[in-house]
C-alpha cells in the first residue's frame, strides 16, 4: 500500500471582518489598489510578518464557506521531530503540519499563529486555480485544454495569445515574454498591478495583450504568475462564477474543509489566479489531500495524474519540471 504523506509549512517568505469585493470604486481608490498589491512584493521582513496573516484586513477579497461537518484530520502516531523548532525558527515558520494517510502526525505553530488562524500564501494559489479548471472541463464548462485560450477569452484575439492552448497556459508554455523578477519594480509581475485600465476591461486581459511572443507555443518554459491570473479570468468566464464560487461549490464545501477560504481580488473584483489565497493550515493539508484523492466527480478521471506530470523539464534544476500549475520532481509527483 502506498503510503500518502503531506507536509504543509507556512512561511513569512515570498511565498475581524472579512472585506468583499470593491464594487464600484472610484479612480483614485483603483490607483491605490493597484499599487498597494504591487507593493507587497517589495515589503520587508517586518512587513510581511505582521501582515501576511492578516490579508484579508487589508485588501478586498471574497470567500468560499467551509464546511458545516469539517472532514476530520484524526491523530496519528505522533512523528518525532527533534530539530523541527530550530527549522521553523530558521526558516521564519509559522506553522507545520504532516499528514500520512489521512492522519496527523506532527502539528506546531510559532510566531502568533495558532490552528485557527488564516494565513497567506501565493503560489500555492495557482495549484488550485488550476484544479478549478479540471472541475470546469468535467462540468463542461470548458471543452478541452487543447482548446484555443481565445475561444474563452476573445478579448485575446490578435495578441500573442493567438493559437496558445489552454494547456499551454496551464504549463507555461506560452512562448508569451514575461519578467518574473521579483526585486525589479520594472518587472511584468510588478507592472501588471500598475497599468492604468479602461473601464469595462479585464487588468489582467489588458496588460497580457500588450505582451510580446520570445517561442512558438509550446516550445518553451517560463514562469509567469500573469498567466495564472489569466487562467483566473478564464475560469470565471466558462463558468459565470467567481474563483471563491466556484471552490465553494466543488472543494470547499464537498470536501470538509473547516475555515473560510479567503481569496483576495483585483479592483474589478476579480479573484487573483496567481495569488493570495488565506486559509487555515490544516485546511492546506486538506488541498493535498484532495489532490491525493484524485478529485473524483469533481475533476475529470486522471486530472491529477496529468496534472502533476512532468509536461516541460526545467534547465538546470535537476529533473524538476512543471504540471499544471504543480512543480514536479521528474517522477511525476
Amino acid at each position: 500500500m502506498r503510503t500518502k504523506l503531506i507536509t504543509a509549512a507556512l512561511l513569512a517568505l515570498a511565498s475581524p471582518a472579512v472585506a468583499q469585493a470593491p464594487g464600484q470604486t472610484s479612480a483614485a481608490e483603483e490607483q491605490k489598489l493597484r499599487a498597494a498589491a504591487a507593493q507587497v512584493l517589495f515589503w520587508s521582513q517586518e512587513q510581511r510578518d505582521k501582515n501576511f496573516p492578516a490579508m484579508e484586513t487589508l485588501f478586498p477579497g471574497t470567500t468560499a464557506k467551509a464546511a458545516k461537518r469539517p472532514r476530520p484530520l484524526p491523530a496519528g502516531k505522533p512523528l518525532s521531530l527533534p530539530s523541527a523548532e530550530a527549522f521553523m525558527a530558521e526558516n521564519n515558520t509559522a506553522g507545520l503540519l504532516v499528514i500520512q494517510d489521512g492522519k496527523v502526525r506532527f502539528e506546531r505553530y510559532a510566531r502568533g499563529y495558532g490552528p485557527t488562524g488564516r494565513y497567506t500564501s501565493f503560489s500555492v494559489a495557482k495549484s488550485l486555480t488550476s484544479t478549478l479548471v479540471g472541475a470546469a472541463v468535467k462540468d463542461g464548462y470548458i471543452k478541452s485544454v487543447d482548446d484555443p485560450v481565445t475561444r474563452y477569452i476573445p478579448e485575446l484575439a490578435g495578441s500573442a495569445y493567438d493559437g496558445v492552448t489552454v494547456r499551454q497556459v496551464l504549463t507555461m508554455t506560452s512562448g508569451v515574454k514575461w519578467n518574473e523578477d521579483y526585486t525589479d519594480p520594472k518587472s511584468d509581475v510588478a507592472r501588471m498591478f500598475m497599468v492604468d485600465v479602461p473601464k469595462g476591461q479585464d487588468p489582467t486581459v489588458f496588460y497580457l495583450k500588450t505582451l510580446g511572443r520570445e517561442a512558438e507555443p509550446g516550445s518553451k518554459w517560463w514562469y509567469k504568475t500573469g498567466e495564472t491570473n489569466l487562467i483566473g479570468v478564464l475560469v470565471t468566464k466558462a463558468t459565470g462564477k467567481s474563483l471563491t464560487q466556484y471552490a465553494e461549490e466543488k472543494i470547499w464545501r464537498p470536501f470538509g474543509m473547516e475555515r473560510d477560504l479567503f481569496w483576495m481580488v483585483d479592483q474589478t473584483g476579480q479573484n487573483v489566479g496567481g495569488c493570495c489565497l488565506s486559509a487555515s493550515l490544516r485546511d492546506y493539508g486538506r488541498i493535498g489531500l484532495f489532490a491525493l484523492s484524485g478529485g473524483k466527480g469533481v475533476v475529470p478521471d486522471g486530472w491529477f495524474a496529468d496534472a502533476t506530470k512532468n509536461w516541460t523539464t526545467i534547465p538546470n534544476a535537476g529533473g524538476r519540471g512543471y504540471g499544471y500549475q504543480w512543480w514536479t520532481t521528474g517522477t511525476g509527483s
